[in-house]
């Protein structure tokens, strides 16, 4: 297998810079990887815009949480197995443990409407960081190709009006630009296949004996996170459906509440499933969603990973990857309109989201965590004493 040159940082080095971004990394994915290419490829130079590009292809083209899928490649970028399983453990756990404290403080004081008030402020504020993450994403990725951009508007007005990542389009993106830059000389250029077939498996449905609560729990979370694709966002719609209307799990103010600490945690949105498994079955439940979601994106993920470090610089292979890039940046600014169509509700809302974007655009080196604490205190604010 071809190596990467050698790495100019450590192990130990990458994993407290995940542990510090599972800790204080807010703004779901969309912000996340926009953190990840900011501070790892451009400011300290640990990854090649190369590696960037590869693992987001991937972590596009394999189902669960885009942002854990991305730390667990670059993990394994110079570190291998040991390197993705540390990396993804390292951004996962803090979010985790914080989820199960304010699940326990929800069980045990029945709620939480501060909750409420917080998230109207915070969520609003993360409109606007990710915003800003998903501009600086797609001037930095796209470029002025054309049929790029022609691939982003495309992906991004989908993504909008359907509301899920459409896996056939981020594919048929990538072999567009294959087909246009390297027009493949039959019997040759086969090196894509194995890649290509990778969506196509994963769409087998899968069925197992549900007896006991925690059997449902594995189940339904296993397939949470081997069967839909695209941000810890495109999860929101399937764990409606199971948690809510399928198993009856928890109520609609439950889940509305379930997907307001996911976004006020940092890390992984995904990692509302260990809130959801707490309020179902204690902490053996949030345990065992937690496990459920993130094992298959992991296998996903380091599974075909060495074949794309082998064949990553092939010509075809990277147009390929180019094109998927493309589609795979259109469609997160898709998701930033939708969540913004869902949580902009109202003159202060959109007033916050217009503020954090101005600010973290003009004060660059501004930490978002800052913005999303006085956010906070402004929807604790408003919600307390001016909003009704």
């Amino acid at each position: 297998m071809e190596n990467h040159s050698k790495p100019i940082y450590s192990l130990k080095e990458l994993i407290l810079y995940f542990l510090k971004l599972g800790t204080i990394g807010f703004g779901g994915p969309v912000a996340l990887v926009g953190y990840m290419h900011r501070d790892l490829v451009e400011k300290n130079n640990w990854f090649s815009e190369e590696d960037y590009k590869e693992g987001m292809a991937l972590s596009q083209l394999a189902p669960g949480p885009l942002a854990a899928q991305l730390s667990i490649y670059l993990g394994y970028v110079h570190y291998r197995i040991l390197g993705a399983t540390l990396v993804g453990l390292a951004f996962v756990i803090p979010s985790f443990l914080m989820v199960l404290g304010i699940g326990y403080a929800y069980v045990e004081f029945g709620g939480i409407p501060w909750m409420q008030a917080v998230f109207y402020g915070v969520g609003a504020a993360v409109i606007g960081i990710i915003t800003i993450s998903s501009y600086k994403l797609t001037s930095k990725s796209i470029g002025k190709d054309w049929v790029m951009w022609g691939i982003f508007v495309v992906l991004a007005l989908v993504t909008f009006f359907t509301e899920e990542e459409n896996i056939w389009l981020i594919l048929g993106s990538g072999i567009l630009i294959w087909l246009l830059r390297v027009p493949p000389k039959f019997g040759k250029e086969t090196t894509a296949a194995p890649m290509l077939s990778i969506p196509v498996l994963l769409q087998i449905p899968a069925t197992v004996s549900q007896s006991g609560k925690l059997w449902q729990i594995l189940y339904f979370f296993t397939k949470a996170g081997a069967f839909v694709f695209g941000s810890g966002l495109a999860i929101v719609p399937f764990l409606y459906g199971g948690v809510v209307k399928e198993y009856q799990w928890l109520n609609e103010q439950q889940f509305v509440d379930a997907v307001a600490v996911a976004m006020i945690t940092p890390g992984p949105v995904v990692i509302t499933v260990g809130f959801i498994g707490y309020l179902t079955a204690g902490v053996a439940g949030a345990c065992v969603a937690a496990i459920a979601t993130f094992v298959p994106c992991y296998f996903f993920t380091i599974l075909p990973a060495p074949y794309f470090k082998k064949y990553g610089k092939h010509p075809a292979i990277k147009a390929f990857v180019d094109g998927i890039t493309a589609a795979a940046i259109g469609a997160i600014a898709g998701s930033v309109l939708v969540l913004g169509k869902r949580t902009l509700t109202d003159i202060p809302t959109v007033l916050i989201a217009i503020t954090a974007a101005a600010i973290l655009f003009k004060y660059k080196k501004l930490q978002e965590p800052f913005v999303i604490l006085a956010a906070a205190a402004v929807g604790l604010l408003l919600k307390l004493f001016i909003l009704p």
